[in-house]
């Protein structure tokens, strides 16, 4: 027995088998079971809180795997996620096929539940040391892709298919990534090409053979018939939950959550000033309590004019618990010779402002009803049906967009109020904020941005038919523009912002015919000077040209008559 202490993290829906087998294992002395959780989404937020204090915190993950809560899809999911940590499945059944599905994803080991403690323990030290352990190896080892029965094949052909086809749209959209560089662009790309490559050999080495003597070769209707049932024309997505959606769309979240988190655009973001690993804890805690605000919102089966109602609420009481959770250990500063408590004071600094400034969230009614009562989402003009990868690829940029959102109305106010607290600024502020002089700029700067907002870019927008949302990139926080119908807001201006969209549509009207006036007098001079001054200068350069030479040949003549005599 290894003396090395093995964290363990168990996954399995039963309470009372998950209780017994935490109890039992932490009876050996060099192991720990360092957290039990019941459910997919439960794992991906406890293995993303144990890995943000430290990496190599859990060395073995015991995954029960059940068709109905936990399947294939989220051991795909851990594999894409977290490859480094070894995975080991517990099931109430033997098949040939779960054993070589597993091998093709990328599982480390298989061990039915019935073994016994003495057992188990030697196979969780090997796994968890960085072995294999197959309970079915010695059965499996004659098994050839030639060699299985043609349903076994058709479900591994159809299975590794899924896999590449979802990893190879997982590559894609990373292609598709603003501030992207151009060397993470060549790997993606070849990334791509061999999936690709993969994708064609399971298709043809896993093919069965046709049974060509029931269908005659000559007869065309058959053949039009395979080729329908084999390439069907309609795409139907498949039936997911909500549960499994909200599980993927935080497994995506999370995975984009490791990028540099810099802000490469050209607008200041209030989360600027954080440090990058302050910056990363606060985005966790929203992700987090959005995700729980959604659990219990679905709890209460609120139909969709009571979540409209509770829009407001739910942004509301984000923003509040965000502040509390990552300001909590932080609970008393000295301001002006006294002691304050930070978050009350934070949270009583709030603002018509802050207020409009959260609820100004876009697609948030949609991406809710997207996940809690299984609508299409139509975004960026095209309608994606639910549960289709568009829809997630959607849903993951309002996510996005709608945690960098409340970060920043998280430190608005103590930018507005408490910046040059020095307690702050040490255990918040980024290295080349911390002096009087960085602070005030990059608030004149915030400021700015407030008031260019507030009269001309949100106009223009507006006008424009478009929202801007922030993403996280490969390179850092980008921004996007997509596609909204905004012709309510556009009739409800008025002042300023209404002057900027009179002023731009004047533009429009206006700059192609200065622009064909410009080119017609562009075009003019450019014949006048080439034709008529260009022709002039030149006829006049070569008279004098030819003035020189005459004057030179006449007293090249002279000295010569005078030679002679």
């Amino acid at each position: 027995m290894s003396d090395r202490l093995l964290q363990l993290l168990l996954i399995d829906p039963d309470p009372i088998f998950r209780l017994g087998l935490k109890v039992t294992l932490e009876t050996i002395p060099n192991l720990q079971v360092i957290a039990d959780v019941p459910s997919d989404t439960s794992a991906l937020k406890v293995i993303a809180e144990i890995l943000a204090v430290n990496s190599q915190q859990i060395h073995l993950i015991i995954l029960a795997l059940n068709n109905e809560h936990l399947g294939w899809q989220f051991c795909r999911q851990l594999k894409t996620l977290y490859p480094y940590i070894p995975i080991l499945l517990l099931t109430s059944t033997s098949q040939p096929e779960l054993i070589i599905s597993a091998k093709a994803i990328g599982i480390n080991g298989y061990c039915p539940k019935g073994v016994s403690i003495s057992q188990l323990v030697p196979i969780l030290e090997q796994v968890a040391n960085g072995g294999y352990y197959w309970f079915e190896d010695r059965k499996m080892s004659n098994f050839t892709s030639s060699s299985l029965p043609g349903k076994l094949r058709n479900h591994l052909q159809s299975s590794g298919i899924n896999y590449i086809d979802d990893t190879l749209y997982q590559v894609t959209e990373q292609l598709k990534l603003p501030g992207i560089t151009l060397l993470n662009k060549a790997i993606l790309a070849g990334q791509r090409r061999e999936l690709l490559a993969a994708r064609w050999l399971i298709s043809n080495l896993l093919k069965l053979p046709h049974k060509r003597q029931n269908l005659p070769p000559e007869n065309p209707i058959n053949q039009v018939i395979i080729k329908s049932e084999t390439q069907p024309l309609i795409n139907i997505p498949p039936v997911v939950s909500s549960q499994q959606l909200q599980s993927e769309l935080l497994t995506l979240c999370l995975n984009k959550l490791k990028f540099p988190l810099e802000n490469i655009t050209d607008t200041p973001l209030e989360i600027d000033i954080l440090q990058e690993d302050k910056k990363r804890e606060l985005l966790y805690i929203i992700l987090q309590k959005f995700f729980q605000q959604l659990d219990e919102i679905r709890t209460f089966n609120f139909n969709k004019n009571q979540i409209f109602n509770l829009k407001e609420q739910i942004l509301l009481d984000l923003w509040q618990f965000s502040i509390t959770e990552f300001f909590g250990n932080y609970y008393r500063i000295s301001l002006d010779k006294q002691e304050i408590n930070l978050v009350k004071f934070l949270l009583d600094k709030t603002t018509d402002l802050q207020k409009e400034i959260i609820n100004k969230v876009p697609f948030f009614l949609d991406f809710l009803s997207y996940l809690l009562l299984f609508t299409d989402l139509y975004i960026d003009n095209t309608c994606c049906p639910f549960g289709s990868k568009e829809a997630q690829s959607q849903a993951l940029l309002i996510l996005e967009n709608l945690l960098i959102h409340i970060a920043n109305n998280v430190i608005q106010p103590l930018l507005n109020y408490l910046a040059d607290v020095e307690t702050i600024k040490q255990n918040f502020y980024h290295r080349q904020m911390i002096s009087t002089r960085e602070i005030e700029r990059f608030r004149n700067n915030l400021s700015w941005k407030y008031r260019l907002n507030q009269y001309i870019t949100e106009a223009q927008k507006i006008f424009e038919s478009r929202y801007e949302l922030f993403v996280f990139a490969p390179r850092g926080i980008a921004k996007i523009s997509i596609y909204a119908p905004r012709n309510q807001e556009l009739a409800e201006l008025s002042g300023i912002p209404l002057g900027v969209t009179l002023m731009l549509e004047f533009r429009d009207a206006i700059a192609p015919r200065l622009q064909s006036l410009l080119g017609f007098l562009g075009t003019g001079i450019v014949f006048v000077l080439t034709q008529v001054i260009g022709r002039s200068l030149g006829l006049v350069g070569r008279g004098i040209l030819q003035g020189i030479g005459s004057v030179s040949f006449t007293e090249k003549g002279q000295r010569k008559n005078k030679n002679r005599e």
